[in-house]
């Protein structure tokens, strides 16, 4: 035995009762939970510490932080064993030389400019390919962006795609499920995935369904149009057969205060029809994004640089004025923007980063920031409904995703906090879930949507992907004021029984690889 874990309590990720045993782990694999009488070569003492399957985020970004940055505390620290990767839309693979120029314009407030990257690669594959090569603090898994995939194939127009075009997306998005990817992302708020019909969806989705994966999307609105948004996206998978995943389902906006139900009842509904559904949310009222995500959608056609002409036409600048602050945008999901509601959290330029932590005090000063920054700005829009995601996230089939950007001066405190603020606020202050329950949702849950039978699950040879932590102290460390702390009581972290966290702090072992869901070869 390389490792024996003497008496933790046990909490398996199937939602079950938690009990006390000793874990036994050999070449990276759970090789025996019960009374454990021989040692092990290592032996840690876990009695006073919950024994977990480590946490996977099922809506991260760090596809390029993951290369940046192998320290990667942010996530390893909270238990996170394995990310999912390629969200909203827009990622850098597949991709051309255009196309990912274009795509690293469009996304720097989400990842950074990336300029210390080499990029080499331009398939799904060769981007799983070189996350292998490096080696990573936590594993990764893919969507196929289908975002990336319209301006690969149609560019950044608003506008039906030919039959040419719609054969070139397919053939996209199947290359890139043949080489790991584990499903498909929609951003259907930001530009150029914004602009594909539900027609055109639900042509791609068929191709997700042929290979047994599932659909994210980030749909239309969460705004105004929320439940018809919902509504929308169960239609369209309905109509192609095709697992959903609902990415960072939530309810904003003042018109949403109190409109969990409405949304669940819709879930309720689906999946007793046979729908297949699962979801994620994140722990916190505020959402983050981009600056210049809210504009509306008719401004960011032709790409970035468009967009940026726009903005410096005084014409053209008074109508997205309008649309935001007037009509609604759908960037801002049909709701006038409250520029009081939207603070700066991140520049591209760190010239500009005494923008940094203020509240945009209207149109002229957004526009200012935008071209200064060249579409780089993150912020944070105050906007959530705390009984929204109070009841969300006690839905049977919700999992955990922190949304975390984690690019900027001041991020969003769920970026290093989601999943320990699960376990303190809402299992031992609050008692939304009980432990049993939220490590299944955190875990088990997630394992079997990305369909990965050896993961999730505290079980014997099952892979020894495991996070040990104090329920009594758990907690995230990040707040609004200091995003960038580390949380509490969790001191251990294992990835394949390597420990990439022990007795809290970071160890220098790259234990993630990509998790490829589908057999791979190489191209």
């Amino acid at each position: 035995m390389d490792l024996v874990i003497l008496g933790a309590r046990v909490v398996d990720g199937t939602g079950g009762p938690s009990y006390r045993a000793d874990v036994g782990v050999h070449e990276g694999r759970i090789a025996s939970i019960g009374r454990i009488r021989a040692g092990g070569r290592t032996v840690l003492d876990a009695h006073g510490l919950a024994l977990a399957p480590g946490f996977t985020d099922m809506h991260a970004h760090s596809d390029l932080a993951l290369l940046r940055d192998p320290d990667h505390s942010a996530k390893a620290a909270q238990g996170i064993t394995l990310e999912v990767l390629g969200q909203d839309g827009l990622s850098y693979a597949p991709v051309d030389d255009g196309t990912l120029a274009e795509v690293r314009a469009a996304v720097t407030g989400w990842n950074g400019p990336g300029e210390d990257g080499d990029f080499t690669w331009r398939t799904v594959g060769g981007y799983l390919d070189r996350l292998d090569r490096t080696g990573t603090a936590v594993n990764a898994a893919y969507l196929v962006p289908q975002g990336t995939v319209r301006a690969y194939a149609v560019g950044w127009a608003d506008r039906p795609a030919t039959p040419a075009e719609l054969d070139r997306m397919r053939a996209l998005v199947a290359d890139g499920l043949a080489q790991g990817a584990v499903g498909m992302s929609s951003g259907l708020t930001y530009t150029p995935g914004a602009y594909a019909s539900g027609a055109e969806l639900a042509v791609l989705c068929r191709v997700v369904a042929a290979y047994g994966g599932y659909w994210c999307p980030h749909h239309r609105s969460y705004g105004r149009g929320a439940l018809a948004a919902y509504a929308e996206v169960l239609a369209l998978a309905r109509e192609a057969g095709c697992a959903l995943h609902l990415a960072h389902a939530t309810l904003n906006f003042p018109e949403n205060t109190g409109r969990a139900p409405e949304l669940l009842a819709l879930l309720d509904g689906a999946l007793a029809a046979g729908a297949d559904i699962t979801l994620d949310s994140y722990p916190y009222t505020p959402g983050c994004t981009t600056l210049a995500a809210l504009l509306p959608g008719w401004a960011g056609e032709g790409g970035p640089e468009a967009l940026l002409a726009r903005l410096r036409d005084d014409a053209a600048a008074e109508r997205i004025r309008y649309a935001l602050e007037v009509t609604g945008s759908d960037g801002c999901h049909g709701v006038p923007v409250d520029w009081a509601a939207v603070e700066v959290s991140g520049t591209a330029d760190p010239a500009h980063g005494g923008w940094v932590g203020r509240r945009l005090r209207g149109w002229e000063e957004a526009r200012r920031l935008l071209l200064a920054d060249r579409l780089g700005p993150t912020v944070l829009q105050h906007v959530g409904n705390e009984e929204n995601v109070r009841a969300v996230m006690g839905h049977r089939v919700h999992t955990g995703g922190s949304d975390g950007i984690l690019w900027g001066a001041k991020p969003h405190p769920r970026a290093y906090g989601t999943f320990p603020h699960y376990l303190g606020r809402y299992v031992r202050e609050l008692g939304v879930l009980s432990l049993e329950e939220c490590v299944a949702h955190l875990a088990g849950r997630p394992a079997a949507r990305l369909r990965l039978p050896d993961r999730g699950l505290v079980r014997v040879g099952h892979r020894a992907d495991l996070v040990l932590f104090d329920p009594e102290t758990v907690g995230a460390g990040s707040t609004y004021d200091s995003p960038r702390v580390l949380p509490t009581g969790i001191p251990h972290v294992l990835i394949g029984g390597r420990f990439v966290m022990r007795d809290g702090r970071r160890t220098d072992v790259l234990a993630g690889r990509a998790v490829r869901r589908t057999p791979y070869r190489g191209r």
